[in-house]
């Protein structure tokens, strides 16, 4: 049997929504970029599909770092890492409109 292998398409995150001013990573509600915005559930469930067609990743100061899901106390979230490390480049985001 043959298998189809899909190609992840790399989409760049510019924007963030906050269900409360000063939130942290748990409190991330949708992400967005050119044309798009999605709510953080949304990105959560694409990127833990086992026919991901999306990556998302943040260029914050001339570095780039991707998005990844997190589970703490109260459920999966977003968070970016880079060079192994998980860091704070989503909440350095302005708000989308």
């Amino acid at each position: 049997m043959a298998t189809t292998q899909t190609k992840t398409i790399a989409v760049q995150v510019t924007c963030i929504n906050l269900a409360y001013a000063n939130g942290r990573h748990e409190g991330i509600t949708h992400l967005g970029g050119d044309g798009w915005r999605w709510t953080s559930q949304q990105v959560i469930t694409e990127l833990e599909s086992p026919n991901q067609r999306y990556s998302f990743y943040t260029s914050v100061g001339g570095k780039q770092a991707w998005v990844g899901v997190k589970t703490g106390p109260n459920g999966k979230y977003l968070q970016t890492y880079a060079d192994g490390y998980w860091n704070n480049n989503l909440l350095a985001l302005d708000q989308c409109r």
